[in-house]
């Protein structure tokens, strides 16, 4: 735990652990009250009301259970490789989704652009900036874009997620040396990365800010997200809701569906299409 007199090694007061929870009770960037012990240890007594939450809907038997993955950022860097491997819109349209619901400011970084090219990664991720989702195109390799997002990092306390494989330890390394983070090579065998991060934790830059790494994601199911209010969670599909025919339309084959009269006419790229549709029907990315 960080504390004004440094590190300190915390532990949760019981009382905090008795009951059902549906999700975590204290978490990486959580503001929390501490006791201190005799020994220089310490108890965690409360753990303060969270801002913002970047959270996912935890994949394990326990049912239904709220990951957070960092607590009380101030925004979000959502880290894709543009090849090997290859971007996962899917999950990066969820991510959005995650950030539009917690009102939490995201931009996205298109990592590996040395592998492609700067054309080809403008043609994947192309379709994000003019819906509010600024790209940063980088590469660990060349230091591309480094500088951008250096800028863009300092000052605040970013969630830097993404799936595994992306380069999210080699970015941050290459940002700030001396890190050590360990950063292994993507598996050529499955084209997966590897979950080269395997605990979540808070950095401080030296220009001011801190930045949390956490484990590459090889999954991610939304929490807490209505079915109902999800097209506005999407900001292309939100203004044509109001001109469906039908107030209940699902965007699906319903007559009258100004979205997919949008889509029809090009104006909602289909990538995006069918990660609503997804979403809306429940299925896994």
């Amino acid at each position: 735990m960080n504390t004004p007199d440094g590190l300190v090694t915390c532990h949760l007061r019981g009382r905090l652990k008795k009951g059902p929870r549906l999700g975590d009770i204290v978490a990486v960037g959580d503001w929390v009250q501490v006791q201190m012990l005799p020994d220089g240890k310490g108890v965690i007594e409360a753990v303060e009301p969270r801002q913002r939450m970047l959270v996912r809907l935890a994949p394990t038997p326990r049912g239904e259970y709220q990951q957070i993955i960092l607590a009380n950022p101030d925004q979000a860097a959502l880290v894709f490789a543009c090849a090997n491997p290859a971007p996962r819109l899917g999950m990066l349209d969820r991510f959005l989704v995650i950030t539009e619901k917690q009102k939490l400011p995201a931009f996205i970084v298109a990592n590996k652009v040395d592998l492609v090219g700067l054309e080809k990664a403008q043609e994947i991720f192309g379709i994000y900036p003019p819906l509010g989702y600024p790209v940063i195109y980088t590469s660990a390799r060349t230091l591309q874009g480094l500088e951008a997002l250096h800028d863009r990092l300092k000052g605040h306390l970013t969630a830097f997620v993404g799936p595994s494989g992306a380069g999210k330890s080699s970015l941050l390394n290459a940002l700030q040396p001396g890190l050590g983070l360990a950063v292994r090579e993507v598996s050529q065998a499955t084209l997966k990365g590897r979950h080269t991060t395997v605990v979540r934790e808070m950095f401080p830059l030296l220009d001011g800010g801190y930045i949390a790494d956490t484990p590459g994601l090889k999954a991610l199911a939304l929490w807490d997200v209505d079915v109902h209010e999800l097209d506005g969670y999407f900001p292309e599909l939100r203004e044509l809701v109001s001109d469906c025919q039908f107030n209940d339309c699902t965007h699906q084959q319903e007559p009258g569906c100004a979205v997919r009269q949008a889509l029809a006419d090009g104006k909602i790229a289909p990538s995006r299409y069918q990660s609503y549709l997804r979403m809306r029907l429940g299925e896994e990315e």
